[in-house]
């Protein structure tokens, strides 16, 4: 037997064996050689195992999910810690060290520290056990929805950063959710670490909370001034404003008016001599405009924007060169029943009123009876006789459709853009 496969450190032991008996394992024997080996360790150990995986499967058996045991913090790994429980091993995930989020075991936990712990799992097969600290605390959402209400401030801290948002823990194993539509007013955000990035400290409103899921909605964009507040009084309808392009739509182009506030130019409102296709045939990202305000809808964040309408066109000059009253000619465009419409230049069409024969013989009636004047009839007859008499007044030539009359404006109406006439 070897030294070596005694199963003794030193020499000293070794001769304490002398007239011991032992058990052994034969590992070579040579009939021929008369030579034998034994080794007296490897029965040890095997022993030694057994012993340790009776004493395992003792303690396995006495334990139970949600028992809590003292141990003794025997390594640590990236993803946990090895607790020993006396004769058998844990592993305490680091997910379950604390409700708060952790980085590093180190940061909780040390080598050799008395601890005590939950049994959140065995499994036999295997014989691993799973074990928790945090679930020895309170678990922080069974109050949340007493200390948390909407519309609350807090303030927390940015623990990661998604393409969808920020995560924020205000408490200790309480997160909420900055989404990236609620980081700022204007929009334009891409990505939330074009404003925020881990380890800020940022305040946030409280935008609802769901106990049952485990979620808490935040806005970061509620912290500041709403632009909208005072659209309405800074935008108002008929006023005339500027901005960039900001984007551009198959229906129109949006442009910023403040920080925050975009107005839309719908395709229509782009151009007044022509139709457009599309926006782009005649706009272009960045590029400033001027428009005037048709329209503000704070509760639903539009302001409705034409850029046409400061666009100087023919009927805008024709009304400025014109007043009520001046003589006009134009060409008879239609005749409906009552009135007619009377084009005064390229582009340029009026309403013209038409007196109708019960208008006429209501005019008629209205005027005061003549009382007879027997001078005046003598004189007529006379005149008569003599072949003098003046010829009856002709009859008005009734309007019809390409007939060139003459006009009286009766009204101009810039704002508008309407003009109304009456035969001359």
């Amino acid at each position: 037997m070897p030294a070596s496969r005694s199963g003794t450190r030193d020499a000293v032991e070794l001769e304490k064996l002398v007239g011991t008996e032992i058990t052994c394992r034969i590992t070579k024997l040579d009939v021929a050689d008369e030579d034998v080996v034994v080794d007296r360790r490897v029965v040890l150990e095997e022993q030694a195992r057994a012993q340790t995986q009776a004493a395992h499967d003792a303690m396995q058996a006495s334990l139970q999910v949600g028992d809590v045991v003292s141990g003794k913090v025997r390594s640590l790994m990236p993803y946990g810690a090895f607790v020993d429980l006396g004769g058998i091993d844990g592993l305490l995930h680091i997910s379950d060290m604390a409700y708060a989020r952790v980085a590093k075991p180190e940061d909780v936990l040390t080598v050799g520290q008395e601890i005590q712990v939950k049994v959140l799992k065995i499994d036999h097969d295997t014989k691993k056990l799973s074990l928790g600290l945090k679930q020895l605390q309170p678990e922080p959402w069974d109050t949340a929805p007493a200390r948390l209400l909407i519309g609350q401030r807090v303030t927390g801290k940015v623990t990661r950063l998604m393409d969808f948002g920020a995560f924020v823990e205000i408490e200790p194993g309480l997160e909420g959710l900055i989404h990236i539509s609620e980081m700022a007013w204007n929009k334009k955000v891409r990505h939330p670490s074009d404003i925020l990035k881990p380890g800020d400290t940022v305040d946030a409103v409280i935008l609802s909370v769901k106990p049952e899921e485990k979620r808490i909605a935040l806005g970061l964009k509620q912290t500041l001034a709403d632009p909208w507040t005072e659209a309405q009084r800074k935008f108002p309808v008929g006023s005339q404003v500027d901005g960039p392009v900001t984007k551009i739509m198959a229906f129109g182009a949006f442009v910023q008016l403040a920080d925050g506030v975009e107005g839309l130019v719908h395709v229509s409102e782009i151009v007044a001599d022509r139709r457009i296709n599309h926006p782009s045939d005649v706009l272009r990202a960045g590029q400033v405009v001027q428009a005037q305000v048709l329209a503000v809808d704070t509760e639903k964040r539009q302001i409705k924007l034409s850029m046409k309408q400061l666009i100087p066109t023919s009927i805008d000059e024709y009304i400025a060169e014109h007043k009520a009253g001046d003589t006009v000619s134009g060409r008879v465009m239609q005749v409906d029943a009552g009135a007619a419409v009377v084009e005064l230049g390229e582009g340029i069409r009026a309403q013209c009123k038409l007196k109708t024969a019960a208008t006429s013989a209501q005019a008629a009636d209205a005027k005061p009876e003549a009382k007879a004047d027997l001078s005046s009839l003598t004189s007529l007859l006379s005149a008569r006789w003599k072949g003098n008499a003046p010829a009856a007044a002709a009859k008005p030539e009734p309007l019809s459709e390409g007939q060139i009359r003459t006009f009286k404006i009766l009204k101009l109406d810039a704002d508008a853009k309407k003009i109304e006439v009456e035969l001359a």
